[in-house]
């Protein structure tokens, strides 16, 4: 089953030369996901009901042309297999006329929140999100690992405030875009837009925690770990290029 959704490019979305951002492309994905699993009986309102609550672990976004201030954009998603514990989740941006504008794919575990545990994707959970098992927007869907750098050249703090918190009482995903870009130097942030953009998700940041965005350029990415103020946890790492 495709789902698709339409929207128009707000203000509040864009940045250099009236263009989306990443992080409001993201919102789009989430916003489409979730109307997928509330079409399937799993999304937000139905935790009382079932004790299941998706929680996303990694990301890979690719824009092809970006989406400007006012432009209509068509936004479709769909789920694929899951691999034992894991469910993945493909997703297009399209103009009004049918052109692929950006793709991006995610990969999600699906938590019992009374037990605290992760639960298989198999049987009538998979059924119900009537996956297309053969629809692919990457040629290569692998999540690599991403290493973390040796070096820093660069590290902020910031501490986690009431609205960086979702219904999880974590620090919402979205929000990881925002302390990479604050960790990036000034003449890198203000150069361009980032066409590519991974996010793996490793440890819950949550309210009044004090994170270290730590940032170092290697091969032609630019990478920000998010790291405790003790530096022993990785919340998370993000690379941009």
């Amino acid at each position: 089953m495709i789902v698709e959704n339409k929207y128009n490019v707000k203000l509040s979305e864009i940045s250099i030369n009236n263009e989306i951002t990443n992080k409001a492309l993201l919102g789009d994905f989430e916003d489409i996901g979730g109307i997928h699993s509330n079409m399937a009986g799993y999304g937000l309102l139905d935790i009382p009901k079932n004790h299941l609550s998706w929680i996303l672990l990694d990301w890979k976004l690719k824009v092809i042309k970006r989406p400007k201030y006012a432009e209509k954009i068509i936004v479709k998603t769909w789920s694929k297999n899951a691999v034992k514990c894991y469910a993945y989740r493909d997703f297009e941006v399209c103009d009004e006329k049918g052109n692929i504008m950006a793709q991006a794919i995610s990969k999600w575990v699906l938590v019992d929140v009374e037990q605290s545990k992760i639960v298989r994707v198999e049987g009538n959970i998979l059924e119900s999100y009537n996956p297309e098992l053969n629809k692919t927007v990457f040629e290569n869907e692998d999540f690599d690992k991403i290493k973390e750098p040796q070096n820093y050249m660069s590290e902020t703090q910031y501490k986690v405030k009431r609205a960086d918190i979702d219904v999880n009482n974590h620090m919402h995903n979205l929000n990881y875009v925002d302390l990479a870009n604050e960790a990036l130097p000034e003449e890198v942030y203000r150069e361009k837009h980032f066409d590519n953009l991974r996010i793996s998700y490793k440890k819950e940041i949550k309210l009044e925690e004090t994170v270290k965005c730590k940032y170092a350029y290697e091969n032609n990415k630019h990478i920000v770990a998010i790291k405790s103020e003790d530096d022993k946890i990785l919340h998370a790492i993000i690379e941009m290029w």
